[in-house]
């Protein structure tokens, strides 16, 4: 009987902090930012894309996926260093989840290589926040 109760509590801990972590991420998610698809390569066809939402800020750009349970960002991709590769449209299967005004865009940094799907808006705020960085040099005189 108290090995029953004991498993009961844990089993409702469990579901707790599932719950909590669940509303977590959704608050996370509806704070805002940019609707996008994103894969870490590498990938064949299309295989290993994900829904999700990105965010900028400085340094920065984080993707947190719709259906994780991750409380943070599920990927991160640091600007400095940052490489843009090349621009297409969707190719076969991708279809399935993309559409014919959707750019697929490679992406590369210190940590990996990534295809960002956007759309053009979101394609333009993307590029506009890579372009505008600092220089090297901008950034060695302030200290950092």
């Amino acid at each position: 009987m108290q090995t029953g109760m004991v498993l009961l509590i844990i089993l409702v801990l469990v579901l707790v902090a599932l719950a909590l972590v669940s509303s977590y991420r959704l608050v996370m998610l509806r704070r805002g930012g940019t609707a996008a698809i994103l894969r870490v390569l590498p990938a064949r066809g299309g295989e290993r894309w994900r829904h999700g939402v990105i965010r900028y800020d400085e340094d920065h750009l984080v993707f947190y996926k719709l259906s994780s349970l991750k409380i943070g960002a599920d990927s991160v991709i640091h600007r400095r260093g940052i490489e843009i590769g090349e621009r297409r449209g969707p190719q076969g299967d991708e279809f399935d989840i993309m559409t014919d005004g959707i750019a697929v865009i490679g992406v590369s940094d210190r940590n990996g290589d990534y295809e960002l799907a956007l759309d053009r808006a979101a394609l333009t705020a993307f590029l506009s926040w890579v372009e505008s960085r600092p220089s090297e040099r901008a950034r060695r005189l302030r200290g950092h």
